[in-house]
């Protein structure tokens, strides 16, 4: 086994032990995506295996980028705010970027699931929670233990408080949904490993 062999060996092992949350057929192609690119690198004259290997970074950040795109790549794909929540979370560990969808994310599915709350509060505390209406007043809240505390404001909704949260709390997490699956569009791959042609599936996340 020569140098460059036993160099790429040991950066493909950091490499495949740092790929978790993934199945083995995914992790396996990807670890071959990078053999290959290794070998057509270090075939190239003129490049050697270290200089190979600086460009693709430290495996463990490699992985991670990996990791990230795979998992962006699931939240389009899917409703669930919490696998939606985790993917952004991951992005917003790679740059502004993602931290500003991660937050678009976090205010949309903490305010969609504030209205559900309430909707839910109003049958057990009905005088205390509602949309309280006065002057410079206009304000959807639970207030325990008393009702609002100006004489001059009032609950205007009623009992059409709780239909009118559960359809507000479901159109501001299906509207955040379908935002952050649109922004996580954007992401890109950031390292140039190959060539268009050979590109893995957890690259391609734009498009």
């Amino acid at each position: 086994m020569t140098t460059t062999d036993t160099q790429a060996n040991a950066y493909l092992a950091r490499f495949r032990t740092a790929l978790t949350g993934m199945t083995l057929a995914e992790r396996e192609d990807i670890v071959e995506e990078i053999r290959m690119h290794i070998r057509e690198r270090a075939g190239e004259k003129g490049i050697d295996i270290d200089e190979v290997l600086a460009g693709l970074g430290p495996a463990e950040h490699l992985a991670e980028e990996y990791r990230t795109g795979l998992l962006l790549q699931q939240a389009r794909r899917s409703i669930s705010p919490l696998l939606i929540l985790r993917a952004t979370l991951r992005w917003a560990r790679t740059g502004v970027e993602g931290t500003v969808v991660f937050f678009i994310a976090l205010l949309g599915y903490t305010m969609g699931g504030a209205f559900l709350l309430l909707a839910l509060l109003k049958p057990l505390f009905p005088h205390h929670t509602g949309l309280w209406v006065g002057p410079g007043v206009f304000d959807f809240s639970f207030h325990l233990g008393r009702e609002y505390p100006s004489a001059t404001v009032h609950e205007v909704l009623g009992w059409w408080f709780i239909p009118v949260c559960l359809v507000l709390g479901s159109l501001v997490l299906l509207a955040t949904t379908k935002l952050i699956r649109m922004l996580t569009r954007q992401f890109r791959w950031r390292r140039p490993i190959a060539a268009a042609a050979h590109t893995p599936a957890a690259m391609v996340i734009a498009g």
